[in-house]
């Protein structure tokens, strides 16, 4: 049984007011000066002393910070999220020197997410209105789905992105997710771009091709963003939300599919196997690169892993190069060559014709279930470059 409840984060549209849009501006500021501060005092301490500098020491130069008349404006903003940005930081040191990231940046004003963290100690939830530190008056939140009865929020997160519209994600442990009752059924999954997946039951769920549908509008926004002179006037910034807000509709848009495809396999299958495929170098593929992009494998296998560890569900990923597609699901044949083009061909074998996407989704299951079977590792180490991930039959090497 299940002790601890899963943490759930729960996101909604706000529209504020100009004086809480000017304080949350002003407030992601600071986070973003004080991160970089901080991470360039670690690197100094570093380069010069071959020190290493912890959490305490950067809150401790954060007060130093705040009575220097330079940096004197930190204390106009809420010091909750200033803390959390070098929790934050702390959190991004531990995975670098763990191996599991690259080392901190430094946030652009231009460009990284405008975001601000607060704690239970910076805000006030009651009777359905949320207010933050330094604000009288609550956020005007569209609740487009209800929050968990009884539960009380552990952080709220307000962030605004590049279309400019303002968020408000609420963190509490949500009771409502419990383990799905086992079912015998299981799946084997083929990611492709005809099709945007092919299950081994034969199912074929079609690729919506989200950024397909906005090119030309896309293409024409961009064209008007080019056109205008480079610096802060408002024409240009016009223009460069009005390509941020087609970015957004289509990300949404593919975010919903994915989220409604996702759902719907864990909850019909107790184990679900896929190819783990490497989509950061399959985008070095110049005449592909868009459409991979558009498909979103990645954040695919992301909802699904995590939705698979709510529900009590397996998620089992079998090699990069297992060769699926070139392998007979009936007899177990591997063929010499199988071109991109050919979606359809037949065993020499046992004659049997074999739909080529079928066919490796087919492939794919029956070397997920070896592995689950033997008592390998259901998922490769996703973090650990060049991690290979057990699978039904040795490794097929690419010739030198």
């Amino acid at each position: 049984m299940r002790t601890t409840h899963v943490k759930r984060a729960y996101r909604y549209r706000f529209y504020p007011s100009d004086a809480q849009a000017a304080e949350l501006s002003r407030t992601f500021g600071c986070v973003r000066k004080v991160y970089n501060l901080a991470l360039a005092a670690r690197t100094q301490a570093w380069a010069l002393r071959q020190e290493r500098v912890n959490y305490n020491a950067t809150s401790a130069m954060l007060t130093a910070w705040k009575k220097t008349e330079e940096l004197a404006y930190l204390n106009d903003v809420s010091s909750v999220p200033l803390q959390q940005t070098l929790r934050h930081l702390q959190a991004a040191f531990t995975h670098f020197f763990a191996q599991r990231a690259r080392y901190p940046r430094y946030k652009s004003r231009k460009k990284s997410r405008k975001s601000a963290e607060y704690t239970t100690s910076a805000f006030r939830l009651q009777d359905g209105k949320l207010t933050l530190a330094k604000m009288t008056e609550p956020l005007d939140i569209v609740w487009s789905r209800p929050l968990p009865e009884g539960v009380a929020p552990s952080t709220v997160t307000v962030s605004q992105d590049a279309a400019g519209r303002w968020f408000v994600s609420v963190l509490c442990e949500d009771p409502r997710v419990k383990p799905l009752p086992t079912t015998d059924a299981v799946v084997g999954v083929d990611a492709g771009l005809d099709h945007l997946l092919t299950l081994s039951t034969g199912e074929k769920i079609t690729n919506p091709r989200h950024e397909r549908q906005d090119r030309a509008r896309l293409a024409k926004a961009q064209r008007e963003l080019a056109r205008k002179a480079k610096g802060d006037g408002a024409n240009r910034t016009k223009a460069r939300r009005r390509v941020a807000r087609i970015h957004a509709q289509i990300a949404d848009r593919r975010r919903d599919t994915l989220h409604k495809i996702t759902t719907r396999l864990v909850r019909d299958n107790q184990t679900i196997v896929i190819e783990d495929l490497t989509v950061r170098n399959l985008l070095k593929n110049g005449r592909l690169a868009r459409a991979i992009s558009d498909a979103a494998w990645s954040e695919f296998r992301t909802m699904l892993e995590y939705k698979a560890q709510w529900y009590g569900r397996a998620v089992i990923a079998v090699d990069r190069w297992f060769p699926s597609s070139k392998l007979c699901s009936n007899c177990g044949t591997l063929q010499n060559t199988m071109p991109l083009s050919v979606r359809t061909w037949t065993c020499g074998s046992c004659g049997v014709t074999h739909d080529r996407d079928v066919n490796a989704a087919r492939n794919i299951l029956a070397a997920g279930l070896a592995v689950s079977a033997c008592g390998a590792g259901v998922r490769p180490q996703r973090s650990s470059p060049g991690g290979q991930s057990a699978m039904k039959q040795e490794p097929l090497r690419r010739e030198p």
